[in-house]
């Protein structure tokens, strides 16, 4: 899934869960582009790209909400987990560790997307004029 198209427009319609999903596709393709760019002694670029990959963890953690339970503090957990290791990763520039954490998240990403196949879609007529602290930088994250 490329995302380079993606409009705020587009972003405006979608739920919170598919958001979620296509931020997993984002960090998925950062770390891709991360390990290319370590390949060719671009580490400059794969840099930023693990950078923006924990950037995306960061806003993951900053969207959950602690009130559904044990799930919230089990991502939490595995966000910081993720974080730590793209930080070795980026010291080491060790493709290894980010196939690892992008294993992981493939993991993740594959379980929200089942999840959101189950679940019924519930749109609503109405949208929020101001945007939720954990929609406010999607379109940052996607482009």
């Amino acid at each position: 899934m490329k995302l380079n198209f993606i409009t705020e427009e587009l972003i405006y319609h979608k739920s919170p869960q598919e958001l979620t999903a296509m931020i997993y596709e984002k960090f998925i393709q950062n770390i891709d582009e991360a390990v290319i760019a370590i390949q060719h002694s671009d580490y400059f670029t794969a840099n930023e790209k693990i950078k923006q990959c924990n950037d995306i963890l960061y806003r993951l953690g900053i969207g959950l909400t602690y009130q559904a339970g044990i799930i919230a503090e089990q991502l939490d957990t595995l966000y910081n987990y993720m974080s730590e290791r793209l930080i070795r990763a980026n010291l080491k520039k060790d493709t290894f560790i980010l196939c690892e954490v992008q294993q992981m998240m493939k993991k993740l990403s594959n379980a929200w997307n089942e999840v959101l196949k189950a679940t019924p879609k519930v749109t609503s007529s109405l949208r929020k004029n101001k945007l939720s602290s954990y929609e406010q930088h999607i379109s940052i994250i996607l482009s």
